[in-house]
Formats: structure tokens, C-alpha cells, sequence
């Protein structure tokens, strides 16, 4: 089911039964009477399809259920830090932002525009902010809206999470993992492990959003990916993400089969600098590794006239030049085997790049989330 179908009011007034165990304590934490909590948590059995509590004289005794429910309840409550806001409002808000307008959110959803905007303008009301702004035919996200916008986001990560693991104790596995995938892991790291994983999960769905670290980064820390692999930052990403070290990888310098290059049994690193290169972008690691390749050397970088991390466009740049690339050996291995591309140079043992995950400092995995780390480091083994 989807999370949209909970009521806010409801889902706290449940984690609250659950905490302080007993229906009139929950009522007066919330300020509902007694029978609105009543219907609100038979509401929320039904919803789920399971029972939450046993009922006794002596209070509410939460299920098994309840209590894995409720933690994540009360992680989305506590990200969205007002009573005041309805499900329908954070809908809204997610729907919009990823849509970029009421019209192209008014057709993800179903919903009318006339609804999404009444949703959105009473939220902004609700937390005394403006959310977003009219930008031409769409609409633009406010740095208030942004800041709320991740909150939300984050919330809704925890109430999937949550449904997914009441599922779970049912013996039915679903719910969905996505993953940040930047160019190195996409060879054979995270094949390997998706592959291990659905076999034992199949009812578990898996997205794999590929792209640049830069462009990864910040779905992680709204919620929209669980983890991110590749490689590891050295500058401080801040205290909301972890970085996990998996291996050590050491690139190699790469070109077609019949450069100029080819058959020199030691080629030096001022012929490295005699030839155009295509590589990764300014601040990537990879990039960072060529640069101090040639400055420990005491060598002027070569020029970079096409900057791709694209390892695809770069073998058909290579097969049509003379240009050289430091690549992976795991990330072209497909063109090693093939013979369109060979090893030109092995740099040494000092420009080694880490590979790892990154992940949200509080992000607390799933069972089957976990499974797949499991499955994602003995792969390595």
C-alpha cells in the first residue's frame, strides 16, 4: 500500500498508544478524545491488514508489528516537526517539487491542480513560510520549501521503510532499495551483488540511479536513494552522511590497441604528457589521482579537451584518437577482453582511489536493506 493512505493525526496518535500504553493517555498527549483514538488505530489495523495491539485491562500491549511500525512513525513525526501538517499537504509539497509544476504534478498524481494548490498554500500558511514561487509556467522551490521539501522526503523513507518491515514479518518481502551508482561500482561490484540479492529477495524491488557523485549526493540526503556506491570523498561531506571503505582500487592508463604508444615496454610519464587525454571532471577522485600522477613528477598535465566519466563515450573517443585515459581495469574490462582497448601504464602504488558506500548518518536499513550490504561486502571476499 502506499504511505499516502495514513492519516498524520492517526499515525500519532498510534505511536503514542504504543509508547505510553494506555488509549486516554494517548488522547490527552494529542489532544484527541478517546473514542477519535479508538477509530484511529482500528482505522490504521485495517489500513495495514494487521493487529497492532492486544487489548487487556491493564492498557494496549503492542504487538510486534506495532513496535517495528512505530519507531519509524515516530522518526517521520520527528521529521516533520509540526501537528499541524496533513499527509495531503506533504504529498503535495513532494509531488510538485519533483514534477516542477501543478500541471505535471496534477498528472503524476491524479489529483486536481485546484487541490494541489489549496494543499501546498495551506501548508505554507501552517508553517508560516513561503514554500514556492511561480517561476514562467512552473513553479520554483523556496529555500524554506527546500529545507521542508527534505524533511518530508525523509519521512516518507521512514513510513515505507516501516511498512516494509511489518511485511517482512508476515514472510512477504517487499518494499524497494535504491542505490546511487557512480561509474566505477556499475562494472562488477554492484551487478554482482543485485544479482545475489534478488535471488533471495524477488518480491523486493531495486532502482539503480546512475550519475556523477555530485548528482547523487543530495537524493541521498533527502531520502530518494538508501545508499550511494563509488568512489569516496576525501573533503568532509558534513555530519548528515557516513562514508563505509569496501577496497582500494588503482586505476591504469588505457588507449586503443594500435596507438602510437602500444608495444613500448616502459613508457614514462613524459610520454604520457605528450598525448591529449579524456577524463573524469575537476574534483572527482579519479581526476584528482591523474592530476598527482603528473605534478609528483614534476611534468605539466596534458590537456583535457573532453572531460566524459562516461566509460562507454570514452572507449569510442579512444578507438577514433590518439587520446590516452586512466580508467579502473574493472570499469573497462568488457573492452580489455575484447582487445579494443589495452594497458598502456600502470601507475604506481601511491594514486590509489578508495571505493566504498556513502549513506545517511541515521539511516537505519531495512532487514533486506541490510541483507544487500551483507551480500554487497562478501562479494568483495
Amino acid at each position: 500500500m502506499e504511505i499516502w493512505a495514513f492519516n498524520l493525526r492517526h499515525l500519532a496518535a498510534f505511536a503514542a498508544t504504543v509508547r505510553l500504553g494506555s488509549l486516554s493517555a494517548a488522547a490527552q498527549e494529542i489532544s484527541l478524545t478517546q473514542p477519535a483514538v479508538t477509530q484511529a488505530l482500528a482505522k490504521l489495523e485495517r489500513l495495514i491488514g494487521e493487529t497492532m495491539f492486544e487489548r487487556s485491562q491493564g492498557g494496549m500491549v503492542a504487538t510486534d508489528a506495532a513496535r517495528l511500525f512505530a519507531r519509524r512513525v515516530e522518526d517521520a513525526l520527528r521529521h516533520i516537526a509540526s501537528p499541524r501538517v496533513t499527509m495531503a499537504q506533504m504529498r503535495a509539497l513532494i509531488e510538485l517539487a519533483d514534477a516542477g509544476s501543478y500541471a505535471g504534478a496534477s498528472a503524476a498524481t491524479g489529483l486536481s491542480q485546484p487541490t494541489l494548490h489549496r494543499a501546498v498554500g495551506d501548508l505554507a500558511i501552517a508553517l508560516r513560510r513561503a514554500l514556492v514561487e511561480r517561476r514562467g509556467k512552473g513553479v520554483a522551490i523556496t529555500p524554506g520549501g527546500r529545507r521542508t521539501l527534505r524533511s518530508f522526503r525523509l519521512a516518507r523513507a521512514e513510513l515505507s521503510a516501516g511498512l516494509s518491515e511489518v511485511c517482512s514479518l508476515r514472510g512477504r518481502e517487499v518494499g524497494r532499495i535504491t542505490i546511487g551508482a557512480m561509474p566505477l561500482c556499475r562494472a562488477r561490484l554492484l551487478p554482482a551483488a543485485v544479482m545475489g540479492f534478488h535471488r533471495e529477495y524477488p518480491g523486493v524491488k531495486i532502482r539503480i540511479v546512475e550519475g556523477s557523485h555530485a548528482e547523487l549526493i543530495e537524493p541521498l540526503r533527502d531520502g530518494d536513494i538508501d545508499l550511494l556506491l563509488g568512489a569516496l570523498r576525501e573533503v568532509p561531506l558534513g555530519d548528515d552522511v557516513e562514508q563505509c571503505r569496501l577496497f582500494d582500487d588503482q586505476p591504469v592508463v588505457l588507449a586503443r590497441a594500435d596507438h602510437p604508444l602500444a608495444g613500448v615496454s616502459q613508457v614514462d610519464i613524459n610520454a604520457l604528457s605528450a598525448y591529449s587525454w579524456t577524463i573524469s571532471a575537476h574534483g572527482t577522485p579519479l581526476r584528482t589521482l591523474w592530476e598527482k600522477m603528473f605534478s609528483h613528477n614534476c611534468v605539466a598535465t596534458p590537456q583535457v579537451p573532453i572531460e566524459c566519466g562516461s566509460v562507454i563515450t570514452i572507449r569510442q573517443m579512444l578507438l577514433d584518437s590518439d587520446m590516452l585515459t586512466m580508467l579502473s581495469p574493472d570499469q573497462a574490462v568488457l573492452e580489455l577482453e575484447a582487445g579494443w582497448l589495452i594497458k598502456i601504464a600502470a601507475p604506481t602504488q601511491m594514486l590509489r582511489r578508495t571505493i566504498g558506500m556513502t549513506s545517511r548518518a541515521r539511516w537505519r536499513p531495512t532487514p533486506a536493506q541490510a541483507r544487500f550490504v551483507e551480500l554487497l561486502k562478501s562479494s568483495l571476499s
